[in-house]
């Protein structure tokens, strides 16, 4: 049963594997989308209130279902160089780039929620695709095992193959399913709160995998190991009745379970590792003003990767493994506006700032997740069909606003004074566009005449 619903689950989510917050997805479904993320302190559908504040279904007085289904379309690009002289004496310098030829990923999202007029409890349920990463950047062709290599030609070190000291094909995949079950209460009729218990279905693929420790035949390729994982977010949203909302919620580290990796060298021997990779505490505060046929939506995160196994560490072991990924804190802000002038047909206009959390001396050693979105632009509308049924578009476009760029590392050049064993000379980089469509669809189920019933 445990291996049906693993299967399920990764023939629904797996594609969804590129994010823009770090490795976490911006937003959760075509109305949340649009307005750039924001949520917390202005639930414009169910699916942004139940992704980012629990406490702000109780806006809704209505048995509603939210289905949303993205094409999600990326361009990352990865660039290295080598001085001369690294590839043997007298030899040129050597750089390339090689782009991505991942395809397209696909991001499903499902929402319910049980409200009731003039109830003080409101409960939903969801099963959203939160974080992930993935890229594809095929072997380097031109390599000094080619005998037609030339070294003078566009050759990207970092493809090489692993017997020319580069990673030949990389790729990697990960994702991360969130299930949902959330809880509000109204303490007043301006008061809400609200609890989330989550859990968690992540998987990860890495090729190679430097996780684990290399032979002389390289670092293997890996299987796509599963875990799981829980953890519970917690919310406080407030309405004053004259248009104004404020919002906050806190996400608790969801705490995952080891990936167990069975991995497998160039010289076809075996050999097992673990991983630990968590997902991060989230902090969310949330501004919303509604004014006539305008609202207005604001919010600031903050996401706690410095605290969170797989990210906080960074560095090689004392087995020429990588230890984590090595990232820094990260800042979002997430703007939107909607405009309701237009009969059954609102318009929506979002933006949404994130920094990097890879430093530049790490460079390196997140070359498997290159998703690092600075600037994101979302245009959306929703079309009223009837009083149940209502159908949202958005399209978002982002993009890296500049390479995130280091030194190659290599743990031969590991010393007392060059612990990360940084090449001079040396360059990785790499910088990405992400576009997407989005369709959802909302369901809001009709409250039957008791008269009718009898």
């Amino acid at each position: 049963m445990k291996s049906i619903i693993s299967n399920v689950f990764i023939l629904l989510f797996s594609t969804a594997a590129i994010a823009q917050s770090g490795h976490i997805m911006q937003g959760v479904g075509a109305v949340n989308m649009s307005m750039g993320s924001a949520a917390t302190a202005q639930p414009l559908d169910i699916s942004g209130a139940l992704h980012w504040n629990p406490a702000a279904i109780s806006t809704f007085d209505d048995k509603i279902l939210k289905l949303d289904v993205g094409l999600f379309f990326s361009s990352p690009e990865l660039s290295s160089s080598l001085p001369a002289g690294m590839l043997g004496p007298g030899a040129p310098g050597v750089s390339g780039t090689t782009k991505d030829d991942r395809g397209t990923s696909i991001m499903p999202n499902l929402g319910y929620l049980w409200g009731k007029e003039g109830s003080k409890h409101t409960f939903g349920a969801s099963a959203f695709g939160i974080s992930g990463f993935g890229v594809t950047f095929p072997e380097e062709d031109n390599n000094p095992l080619n005998p037609n290599f030339n070294p003078l030609d566009n050759s990207n070190p970092l493809n090489y193959p692993q017997a020319a000291n580069g990673f030949g094909h990389i790729e990697s995949d990960y994702m991360l399913l969130q299930v949902s079950l959330s809880y509000a209460y109204e303490i007043t009729d301006k008061l809400s709160v609200g609890v989330q218990p989550n859990i968690n279905y992540a998987a990860l693929e890495l090729m190679p995998n430097p996780t684990a420790n290399p032979t002389t035949a390289g670092y293997p390729s890996s299987d796509k190991a599963s875990s799981i994982g829980f953890g519970a977010q917690f919310g406080l949203f407030f309405d004053s009745g004259f248009g104004l909302k404020l919002g906050a919620s806190y996400k608790t580290t969801q705490k995952f379970s080891e990936f167990e990796f069975d991995n497998t060298y160039l010289d076809d021997t075996s050999a097992t590792n673990k991983f630990q990779m968590d997902y991060p505490a989230i902090f969310s505060l949330g501004l919303g003003y509604s004014i006539g046929n305008i609202d207005l939506a604001l919010d600031f995160r903050r996401v706690d990767y410095e605290n969170t196994d797989g990210f906080s560490e960074t560095g090689w072991t004392p087995t020429a493994s990588v230890a984590g990924f090595g990232w820094k804190n990260i800042s979002i802000l997430a703007a939107g506006l909607q405009y309701k002038g237009i009969n059954k047909l609102p318009l929506r206009f979002g933006y949404t700032y994130n920094s990097n959390p890879i430093p530049e001396e790490v460079t390196f050693f997140n070359i498997p997740a290159t998703a690092i979105i600075k600037h994101s632009y979302q245009f959306g509308l929703s079309y009223q069909v009837n009083d149940a049924w209502s159908i949202d578009g958005v399209y978002h476009y982002a993009a890296s606003d500049g390479a995130t760029s280091g030194q190659i590392l290599s743990p031969l050049a590991a010393s007392t004074s060059n612990p990360l064993g940084a090449i001079p000379g040396s360059s990785v980089s790499y910088d990405m566009t992400t576009s997407m469509v989005m369709v959802g669809i909302s369901y809001k189920f009709q409250k039957k005449d008791s008269e009718t019933n009898i």
